[in-house]
């Protein structure tokens, strides 16, 4: 579920490179449940623009080109590392906490008990937010992001400008299940060694991508060692899938949104097929829909122009002058990791 924006550019440049530089240092925000770390990219006095990262991801798995493009549209561009995976805090919890047997019980459909939800999640970005004294936001939410985005919004709708969800779903019952290779990909989470590791990541990024594009194995090896060797943390991914799975459906949140909202989604999603895309939109008054014909679970080189198109003229037409927003008082302090 990983969302990697590799490749994405944008052709014409409408704000100095100089405000968006992407090597500003990695900081640290102590919450109340957890520290977080992130980068914020842009000018203060910029609109915010939160990006929520899916399933395992990384901040590092926004681009920095993508970072860099949605700066240069006149956003401060927030990411950050969601609790228990990357330099963010990884969870502790009882060894009864067992993916393999909460897996059974969500087939059989029982409750899911899962160390943490979506919503802690969501409260975990909100928590950024105040720390970092914004008052309103848009947010663009991947895959699990995305998931997280619409609890973040329905926590705070008069906070979230703009929402943008990007190949997720509603979670509601009765939508296509995901395809059954890629699902047995997604459970391989052990690994001897760094090789194996690398190469596990590797197969799954290959098969969440599309059918019509054919990718470089040394690339996806590449982008599977920097992952791994930033922080490596498969525990705490099986953590984050126990909170997808012991999540209801959203519709009855969905349906009370009234948040300006763009649902993009890939017709060749092998994870989350089409329809999640298409019934999440069905759900929130006044949104619009973007699909993406072969476009999968990963966004590839040769999908950036219809992404690019999707996206970034709808988060320009939402973007207003902040200076009319007001501060909050900082919860903490951000340090420098």
């Amino acid at each position: 579920m990983m969302l990697l924006l590799a490749g994405l550019t944008l052709g014409q440049l409408s704000f100095g490179a100089s405000r968006c530089d992407v090597n500003v240092p990695t900081q640290r925000v102590e919450l109340e449940q957890v520290s977080l770390a992130y980068q914020s990219i842009g000018r203060a006095s910029d609109p915010a623009l939160l990006l929520v990262m899916g399933l395992g991801g990384q901040l590092i798995h926004w681009p920095d080109e993508v970072v860099v493009a949605l700066c240069q549209q006149g956003f401060r561009v927030i990411r950050y590392d969601n609790r228990d995976v990357g330099l963010s805090t990884w969870r502790q919890v009882p060894d009864s906490a067992n993916l393999t047997f909460e897996v059974l019980r969500y087939k059989l459909g029982l409750p899911v008990a899962a160390p943490y939800t979506l919503t802690d999640m969501a409260d975990d970005a909100l928590g950024l937010m105040n720390a970092l004294h914004i008052e309103q936001f848009h947010v663009l939410g991947a895959s699990m992001g995305g998931m997280i985005a619409q609890h973040l919004a329905a926590m705070a709708p008069q906070r979230v400008e703009s929402l943008t969800l990007i190949m997720t779903s509603s979670g509601a019952e009765g939508l296509p299940a995901p395809n059954a290779a890629l699902v047995q990909l997604l459970s391989r989470r052990g690994a001897p060694n760094r090789a194996v590791a690398l190469e596990q990541q590797a197969d799954l990024l290959a098969a969440l991508g599309s059918p019509e594009v054919s990718d470089d194995r040394q690339v996806l090896l590449h982008q599977a060692a920097e992952s791994y060797d930033r922080a490596f943390n498969p525990e705490g991914v099986k953590r984050q899938i126990m909170a997808i799975l012991a999540e209801p459906s959203r519709v009855t949140l969905l349906n009370q949104l009234r948040v300006p909202t763009l649902v993009v989604h890939g017709t060749a999603d092998p994870l989350l097929p089409v329809m999640h895309g298409v019934h999440l939109a069905a759900h929130i008054q006044g949104s619009q829909l973007k699909l993406i014909p072969g476009l999968a679970h990963r966004f590839q080189e040769a999908f950036k122009a219809p992404l690019l198109a999707a996206v970034l003229p709808y988060l320009q037409a939402h973007r207003e002058d902040t200076s009319h927003w007001a501060q909050i008082e900082p919860l903490a302090a951000p340090n420098l990791l």
